[in-house]
Parts: C-alpha cells; structure tokens; sequence
C-alpha cells in the first residue's frame, strides 16, 4: 500500500514538471515593450548652496548631482564643460535650493532683454561713467565691487588764486559695480586677452538723485574710482560729500606762489558815525 502511494506520488510530481517545462518552452518571446531597461542616469547642474532670486552665479555655486534621465525635466541642465561656463553670471530669477537641479526657465543670461533692469535693486538706477587706465584703477575693478566717486575739476577763472584753481571731492560713496564695459558677471575673473583689456565704460547702481549728481560731475571733470574694503562697507557710508580737497591743501607750492596771498589780513575802514566796512588785500 505505501508502496503504491509513493509510486503514484512520483508520477504526479513527474508529469507536473513535464508540464511547467513544456510550458516554459512553447511560451513566446516577450515584445520589446515588455523589457524594462535598467534606469539610465546621468551628470546634472545642481546648485552646491542654496541660490538666492537675484543673485548673480559664482562657480562655487555649481556642483553636480546624478539623477534618473527618465524621470528629470528636459529643462535640467547636463553637467559639461560648457554649460558650466556659460551658466556663471547667469542670475537666478527664483530661490534655488541646495542640492536642487538648475533649471534653464529659472535663470537670466547677460545679454538677455531685461537682464540689467531685473539686477538692479528697487528704487535704483544704472548709471555709466567713462574710465581710463588710471581712473579705472588699471582694470582691476569688477562687477560686484563697491567704489566712491572722486571728481577733479580745475577751474579756469585766472582772478581766482591759484591755490583754489584745482580741487577734488567724493561725490557718489558706496556705489555697487553692476557691470564693465559689457560684462556682468559678478566674481568671473578670465585669464585670457579680455583680463588684459583696458576698461572703458564703469556701469553702477546708485539712487536717482545720485544718478543725476554723477552727471552732472562728469560735465565738469575728471572722474576717477576708489575701491572700498569689502570687510567695511558701511564704516564711512554716512561720509560727508560736500568736503573739498583744494590744490593748497594738497601742495604748499600753491599757496606760496608769486601773486598769492596765503594769509589775507582784513582791515577795517571807518566811514564815519557807526559805519564800518572790512576789505580783505
């Protein structure tokens, strides 16, 4: 009995194997649309720290993060060498956060129309100045900087002395560079022949009021820039800027020159009754 129940056990297990093998072998080949490919992921630009709307792109702020190719947006940005590069100074027009992909609806090139009305606080203006070599400060101001303003003026009344011929004042303090010549890229310092060009045109971002001042500075002299110290910006911000440097203060020659009078001495004439007047020789 137990010997026919195991024989009749083996037959059962054998024919279901016969079963699922024929099974397996006369099944068709699945379609193309029933593989599933293993995800492809790939290389994206991704903010390293979290990006603020406004600001303008540095290369540290661009890291690189892998993610599924199916599943990213086609406005992600591959990581290449290029769109690396063309991405810096780019200005992020919402908040980034960390680690997120950069997308190319959430930036505004240099060039593009708005770029400079949309980097410009609110309430501000651009304002440009012509530079040289020397009041350029050689090339070594960038877009991002702060400067004052100084104007040099000489004033060509021969009856003035010649101590108050020449003078000087701070006329804009605390400016932002916003751009140089065309270029508005915050913190990209190149390497190549444009490092070692001579600057022409300073852009800054100043009030309306200061904007006005500065024009009406550049039709009475020379204007030159001075760089502040980053560390203290607002050290002096409240700085007077109606002191005037004159060319006495600057050279004793000046002021000891044949016709000048370097200590005018007032003398008081009586007119009779009450009445005097002081004349100054």
């Amino acid at each position: 009995m137990v010997l026919r129940f195991t024989l009749f056990s083996v037959l059962i297990l054998g024919l279901v194997g016969f079963l699922g093998v024929a099974w397996i072998g006369l099944r068709p080949e699945p379609t193309p649309q029933e593989i599933v490919a293993a995800p492809v992921r790939a290389s994206f630009l991704a903010a390293a720290r979290p990006v603020r709307a406004g600001s303008l792109l540095r290369p540290d702020d661009i890291t690189s993060v892998e993610m599924d190719v199916a599943t990213t947006p086609p406005e992600a940005r591959r990581d290449t060498p290029q769109a690396r590069a063309d991405l810096v100074g780019q200005m992020a027009l919402r908040p980034v956060g960390q680690g997120s992909p950069f997308m190319t609806e959430d930036f505004l090139r240099p060039g593009d129309r708005g770029f400079l009305a949309a980097l410009l606080a609110p309430g501000m203006r651009a304002a440009s100045i012509g530079v040289d070599a020397i009041s350029g400060i050689s090339g070594l101001i960038w877009p991002g900087d702060r400067v004052d303003v100084v104007l040099t003026q000489t004033i060509g009344d021969e009856t003035v002395p010649l101590e108050r011929r020449i003078a000087g004042q701070t006329v804009l303090i605390d400016s932002r560079v916003i751009a140089i010549d065309q270029a508005i890229v915050q913190g990209a310092v190149g390497d190549g022949p444009e490092a070692n060009r001579q600057v022409r045109t300073v852009t800054l971002e100043v009030a309306p009021h200061a904007a006005e001042r500065l024009a009406v500075a550049a039709r009475l002299g020379r204007l030159s820039l001075t760089v502040r110290a980053s560390s203290n910006r607002d050290g002096d911000a409240a700085q007077e800027t109606d002191a005037v440097t004159w060319g006495g203060d600057v050279s004793p020659a000046l002021r000891a020159a044949p016709g000048t009078v370097t200590n005018p001495r007032p003398i008081q004439v009586h007119l009779g009754g009450n009445r005097r007047e002081e004349f100054r020789f």
